[in-house]
């Protein structure tokens, strides 16, 4: 085994957190989070809630521009600023507008990232539930955030040694996940992405008492909530040249129940996707393999787009699901129905 080190600038929010709307104190993690590239927050602000019903953005920099509303917090539903990110990116940066920062709505359970947190933009930016939010007048927020240059990483690499060296299978999952925001909120990660990385161990496990035909390389990714940093790192500097790579695994998110299986298949892995489906079937693993479109939401995703043969295996949509990236995904919620028939589904696709 083997530790491959990197460097990331990474921002993070591992001290103050508390947040108050109209006196009632809000629980970091459930009823409010940080964007990840936010900076710290300190201070009580009025709230402008914007009408998305007749929305008209000249009108929305004008009423900023109030007196009244010096300061405020502008609150609106994130999909909404998403489709609108032209005004609303405005409102992140410092001299644009009159606006202290802007707070995203989102359903429950709220959700908190880490991919885009490489950089600190102007304004605070927070995470909230429409619940918790709805009618309120002013907030008080406490939040510290601290941005890390340079921070130390490493990927995990293992191998079991085959009879041929000439080629390799790769199996990888991301072993890294959200840390802490703040001091007493913790996110476990048993889902995501423990049960991927239970998964390559196990394999490993399996591998070593079984000598396979070729070498078996086993990776666990730091980095991938950070934007796949580790998984990119590990493509540009890799310990085996990718074109020796016959097939890589990349194993994310199967902590769960749902008796159909997510999969994304790179374009040079596409020829052999038909003998996923002939092991399943013939198995009786998942009533399918669902096949969405190659994305760049997981660490096969490096690899897919230098030309290597790899599939993306994720069990979505269970009742684990709802808990990713939140406090909740923990040993209470993460399933096991599907390590199984993934394990078997893996090997099978080997054994042939």
């Amino acid at each position: 085994m083997i530790l491959q080190p990197f460097t990331i600038d990474i921002n993070t929010f591992c001290g103050d957190m508390g947040m108050w709307a109209d006196g009632r104190k809000l629980r970091a993690g459930v009823d409010f989070s940080m964007r990840e590239y936010s900076p710290g927050v300190h201070g009580e602000f009025p709230v402008y809630h914007v009408d998305t019903m007749s929305f008209d953005a000249d009108r929305l920099l004008e009423d900023l521009a109030r007196p009244e509303n010096a300061n405020c917090l502008v609150c609106c539903e994130f999909w909404f600023t998403y489709s609108h990110r032209e005004v609303f990116s405005r409102l992140q940066k410092a001299g644009e507008c009159a606006n202290a920062g802007l707070l995203y709505t989102w359903t429950a359970p709220i959700k908190f990232y880490k991919a885009y947190g490489e950089k600190v933009v102007d304004k605070p930016i927070i995470w909230v539930t429409p619940e918790a939010i709805e009618g309120v007048q002013r907030v008080k927020v406490n939040v510290e955030n601290k941005f890390l240059e340079d921070h130390g990483l490493f990927n995990v690499i293992a191998k079991v040694e085959g009879e041929k060296h000439d080629s390799c299978y790769v199996f990888t999952a991301h072993y890294d996940h959200l840390g802490n925001l703040g001091r007493r909120v913790y996110y476990p990660g048993a889902n995501d992405n423990a049960s991927g990385t239970a998964t390559i161990v196990t394999l490993a496990a399996h591998y070593a008492r079984n000598k396979p035909e070729y070498d078996m390389y086993f990776v666990a990714f730091s980095g991938e909530d950070a934007n796949l940093r580790g998984s990119t790192y590990f493509a540009e500097h890799p310990v085996v040249p990718l074109s020796q790579i016959g097939y890589l695994f990349n194993i994310d998110m199967i902590g769960d129940d749902n008796p159909a299986l997510y999969c994304e298949v790179s374009d040079a892995g596409m020829g052999r996707y038909p003998d996923f489906e002939a092991v399943n079937a013939e198995k009786g693993l998942f009533t399918e393999l669902n096949r969405g479109d190659l994305a760049a939401n997981s660490d096969h995703y490096p690899f897919a787009v230098r030309g290597v043969p790899c599939i993306f295996l994720e069990n979505q949509e269970g009742s684990a699901f709802p808990h990713y990236h939140t406090p909740a995904d923990n040993m209470k919620t993460v399933r096991f129905e599907s390590y199984e028939p993934v394990f078997k589904l893996v090997t099978g696709f080997i054994g042939k």
